[in-house]
């Protein structure tokens, strides 16, 4: 699966980049993120549970952040296990760029899945990825530009 969008935030880059790297925050827009800990600057464990059509499942996962160019880009990537579900991996590329008073977020995601979740079909893995990537975002760029706004 492939996936990648933009998402134009009401807040600087450095405000951005920062809220990008909290795992509170990341916690809070993650759809059904029961837990998300760092384990060091560059890797997090999250406990995480999602419903793909008729299939509902808890993944453990780990996330690792590399390519780090703050506050610029990173690479996010991680590998979650769902047990009779199945697993999840994948990664992303994340850049951000000013435009403004804005920060415009780019994203390009490529994940796979497999196990019980591969048999339901990719349109179903992709709609449902896509609608869960929109979530998070929105949860981000209200949280983030609520902060902006508080702080200013």
């Amino acid at each position: 699966m492939e996936m990648n969008g933009e998402e134009r935030i009401a807040a600087g880059r450095d405000a951005v980049w920062q809220c990008l790297n909290d795992p509170d925050i990341l916690r809070r827009c993650i759809p059904g993120c029961q837990s998300l800990e760092m384990r060091s600057p560059t890797e997090l464990a999250a406990v995480v549970k999602v419903k793909i059509g008729p299939v509902s499942a808890t993944f453990n996962g780990s996330v690792t952040l590399s390519n780090l160019s703050p506050p610029a880009s990173y690479t996010i990537s991680g590998e979650g296990k769902g047990g009779i579900a199945g697993f999840a991996k994948g990664g992303a590329d994340v850049t951000l760029s000013e435009e403004g008073d804005e920060t415009v977020l780019r994203y390009d995601v490529k994940a796979e899945v497999g196990g019980k979740l591969a048999q339901l079909g990719s349109r179903l893995i992709d709609s449902t990825a896509r609608k869960l990537a929109q979530q998070f975002f929105a949860d981000f760029n209200l949280i983030v530009s609520g902060a902006a706004e508080a702080a200013s």
